[in-house]
């Protein structure tokens, strides 16, 4: 036999979609005195005029009931046929379908006066029902002729009266005098050969093929005809016939309704999806259900259990019964085992195999074979986003003892315990005071919202002691958010909470690391939003009043103290003057007046500021004042503010202060950014990052660092033949190089581009266009605004990684020595940050329920699609050659530059 391959309806993840080509077929005119006579023909479009103008809406059916919403054509003004030749999709998918789904497809006209089966002014031109499975259970695909019943909306039901496909009463045989279809099975035939010429298994003869189109399209009218005659005398015989009762009626009400004394004889032409294979109808097989995922009842609630209330949904009740009386075809079971946490047999398992393993000698003794070490360390080697299983978390316990000399193995063994249990928690804690010392990205992953034991996140916090200040300030954001998860009262405050208590005493004795706690704490206090809730919101405030305490007890605390208030008062003033620019209506011109005139005023206090304060950006630069005439507004619906301040070394440090936007996605992905950087420095690969500084003073305004630098958008503008290298040579011309920019120019522009793609790219950075791609004259490049990350992105076919080809060009082209330095690059910063894939994928966890917009989305997949972009499951030297794929595949994508061009015509037209 052949071989015989198909797919299963259940592993067609693709929606349902139908073209509506066009409809065939004439019908014996309205009598001009009949529509004098009835207005309510006169207005009827397709009374009047036989291309009048139809839309159509297509609706999935099953079991007699709607499935989905209708779908609508466009409006097609028609002049010699009716063809719309439109693609519509519905909202449901080949793997969601019943066995006995149908499309109902309705032709609509329009009346302004109404009429039979009108839907405000649409009445029914006709209908058709089309079967999404045929008799052999496969979907139907390719091109269907289906046949429209005149004056009648799309019947859905399982038995429906607007077939498409009307069955013959009698056998076609050319013995009883009836016409065969041939020219219907000749069509059948060419279009299967047809099919095997576009998938190439008929080789092509360009010259005989167009002979063959032609003469098919010429076929293809003749059966069209043959077919509409065919159906024609088949309505005409079953009028003539007497033992069909329906027919005559319809007839008659033809008549009677619609003023038309023929036949009418449409035929509709659409379009469903092809597939290489035929597919099959298969149901989805769901997984068993748990017992159960609630609380486990106490003995006093185990005695006041009653049996559960079980209210019905629409439909399940027959007809005439009530819904709160019993149904004789439905039972009610009351399952007493409902509220069990565990499945019994399996914790008892457990008790007996973990009591099996005590303190005892021989456990402690206890050493694994091959097979076992084998085992665990593929359980060491998986990330912190995977769940143990019973049998490798009893693995884990028998050979804790053993595996205390191995840091990777105690976040694995806190997962394999069963908390719940006394006695193996308190085993459990005696055991983490063995192990070795463990990374600090262990230790984030124990103060994460999975692990709520005290000893535990105290535990952590231990190992946090040994981080110095410059390396708690990379976690700090990660940190703050932390607190959620600790069990902090209202009335004792920070003493309950050993990280709580750690960072009040190391934020109060380093003002570098006390100025972004206290603003940190302070936009969680002011964050308002359903999703921080009152009880977190009391948190952070208590832990900001006791931090506030500690600080003044410390040498010259008082000072720092003050400059955060009077930091405070600083971005209070600011955010008053951008909040008036914002709601003005005034021209940009006249509001940089205004924010001039305003900051000039001595009375807000900003042209002299005695003594210095640390800049809440950056609190190692001190400012003494700003400039105002170096104040610019931009053109954007936000109206953000460029100020410049003077700094104590006579330099002067230009920010953007933003009103009205929550900077917090920004704050996050740039802190990343720094990290990675430290990161990739450790492994000594310096990529000349420069990520700008930014800070969320609330959730609705911050500041960030403006860097001198130009948008590749606007070097586009100015210089037209390779635009980023000329703008390179102009700031840093070097004649005696291949390029004629300076060496060392040109290997920070290689270096940082490598970077960002990279970075971008495990974040999924979206929204990537020439105006947030920027470029510094010294050749640092970087990007700017976040708006959309973890794979988000405003626009389609987005590519997942940002290479445009002026940055390539800029390099010397794709065969140039400098672009196989950033393919060098590329690979060797994906592969260190891939060595640091757990501390990355733990601070994004940390960060689930931080109210960042991109991750409130889907919290519960964030740090999956950040592992995903890492591609664990892969060695090296395969994540190399995946990579260079995504590099190439970049650059030779046809859709970012479509998109790019469609998004600078975009910005022309709004400017």
């Amino acid at each position: 036999m052949d071989p015989f391959s198909f797919a299963g309806s259940k592993d067609v993840d693709h929606a349902v979609s139908v073209r509506i080509i066009n409809l065939e077929g004439d019908e014996p005119p309205v009598n001009f005195s009949t529509l004098l006579e009835r207005p309510d023909l006169r207005h009827i479009g397709s009374n009047t005029s036989p291309h009048s103008d139809l839309f159509v809406t297509v609706q999935v059916w099953a079991g007699s009931k709607p499935l989905t919403v209708p779908v609508q054509t466009a409006y097609r003004p028609f002049r010699t046929e009716r063809r719309w030749n439109e693609w519509l999709e519905l909202p449901i998918t080949y793997k969601q379908l019943p066995l006995n789904a149908q499309l109902a497809i309705t032709m609509w006209d329009l009346s302004p006066l109404g009429g039979k089966n009108a839907v405000d002014n649409a009445i029914p031109f006709g209908g058709t029902t089309l079967p999404m499975f045929d008799a052999d259970n496969q979907v139907q695909k390719g091109h269907q002729k289906c046949l429209v019943h005149r004056h009648k909306r799309a019947d859905g039901t399982d038995n429906p009266k607007t077939p498409a496909i009307v069955a013959a009463k009698k056998k076609a045989t050319a013995e009883n005098g009836q016409l065969l279809d041939k020219d219907a099975d000749e069509l059948d035939r060419m279009e299967k050969l047809f099919k095997k010429h576009e998938m190439g298994e008929i080789p092509r003869v360009d010259w005989l093929d167009q002979m063959v189109f032609r003469s098919f399209e010429k076929r293809g009218l003749q059966a069209a005809k043959s077919s509409m005659k065919m159906l024609q005398r088949q309505r005409a015989v079953a009028a003539d016939d007497p033992n069909d009762p329906d027919a005559a009626a319809a007839d008659d009400d033809d008549v009677a309704h619609h003023g038309r004394t023929g036949t009418s004889v449409f035929l509709l032409n659409v379009e469903l999806p092809r597939f290489d294979f035929p597919v099959v109808f298969a149901d989805h097989e769901y997984d068993p259900p748990p017992i159960s995922s609630l609380q486990p009842l106490s003995a006093s609630q185990g005695a006041l259990a009653q049996q559960p209330q079980v209210h019905f949904g629409p439909g399940i009740n027959a007809l005439g019964e009530s819904s709160d009386g019993f149904s004789p075809r439905l039972i009610k079971v009351y399952d007493p085992e409902v509220g069990q946490r565990d499945n019994p047999a399996e914790a008892k398992h457990r008790r007996l195999f973990r009591s099996s393993h005590r303190h005892g000698i021989l456990d402690k003794d206890l050493k694994p074979n091959a097979k076992v070490r084998d085992e665990l360390n593929l359980i060491m080697s998986y990330p912190p986003t995977h769940l143990l299983s019973p049998e490798e978390a009893d693995l884990v316990w028998k050979f804790r003892y053993h595996l205390t000399r191995d840091k990777r193995a105690l976040t694995k063994f806190v997962k394999s315990v069963n908390w719940a249990d006394q006695g193996e928690s308190k085993q459990a804690i005696q055991v983490l005071g063995r192990w070795t010392a463990i990374d600090v990205d262990d230790a984030l992953e124990l103060l994460g919202p999975s692990f709520d034991n005290p000893a535990v996140r105290s535990y952590a916090v231990d190992r946090l002691r040994k981080s110095d200040d410059q390396e708690l300030l990379l976690y700090l954001l990660q940190l703050v958010q932390a607190l959620k998860y600790e069990h902090i009262s209202a009335a004792a405050g920070a003493q309950d909470s050993s990280l709580a208590r750690f960072l009040i005493q190391r934020a109060a004795a380093n003002f570098m690391l006390g100025n972004y706690f206290y603003w940190y704490l302070m936009v969680e206090c002011d964050d308002h939003s359903p999703e921080q809730g009152q009880d977190n919101r009391n948190i952070y405030r208590k832990v900001a009043y006791e931090f506030m305490t500690e600080l003044v007890k410390q040498p010259g605390g008082t000072d720092d103290r003050n400059a955060l208030l009077r930091q405070a008062e600083l971005v209070a003033i600011l955010s008053r003057i951008a909040g008036e620019v914002k709601v003005s209506s005034e021209s940009i011109a006249k509001k940089a007046e205004r924010v001039k005139s305003f900051l000039a005023d001595p009375k807000n206090e900003l042209l002299a500021i005695d003594p210095p304060l640390p800049m809440p950006l950056d609190p190692s630069v001190k400012i003494t004042g700003i400039v105002p005439d170096q104040v610019t507004v931009f053109k954007s619906s936000l109206n953000p503010i460029k100020c410049t301040f003077k700094t104590t070394t006579g330099s002067s440090y230009p920010i953007i202060f933003k009103l009205g936007d929550d900077l917090r996605q920004d704050q996050l992905v740039i802190q990343i950014i720094t990290l990675m950087d430290q990161l990739l420095q450790k492994e000594n690969l310096d990529l000349k990052l420069s990520p700008y500084k930014i800070l969320a003073t609330s959730t609705t305004a911050g500041a960030s660092q403006f860097v001198q630098s130009q948008s590749l958008s606007s070097i586009v503008g100015k210089f037209k033949a390779n635009p980023a290298l000329a703008y390179l040579r102009h700031h840093n011309p070097d004649d005696r190089q291949p390029l004629g920019v300076r060496q060392e120019t040109i290997d920070t522009y290689v270096r940082s581009c490598a970077g960002y793609c990279v970075i971008t790219y495990i974040l999924g950075v979206g929204d990537r266009h020439l105006d947030n791609l920027l470029l510094a004259p010294d050749g640092h490049f970087f990007h700017a605004d976040f708006g959309f990350i973890l794979g988000r992105d405003p626009k389609p076919f987005a590519p997942v990684m940002k290479l445009t080809k002026e940055m390539v060009e800029c390099m010397g082209g794709v065969s140039s020595e400098h672009y196989q330095k950033f393919k060098q690059y590329c690979f060797l910063s994906y592969t260190a940050l891939r060595k640091s894939s757990n501390l990355l994928l733990n601070l994004f966890s940390l960060m689930v329920h931080a109210n960042i917009p991109d991750i409130r989305l889907e919290p519960d997949k964030a740090v999956l699609k950040v592992r995903e972009r890492f591609h664990l499951e892969l060695s090296e030297e395969e994540a190399i050659v995946y990579f260079g794929n995504v590099i190439e595949g970049t650059l030779t994508a046809f859709a970012p530059v479509v998109i790019d061009k469609l998004h600078e015509w975009a910005q022309a037209l709004r400017a």
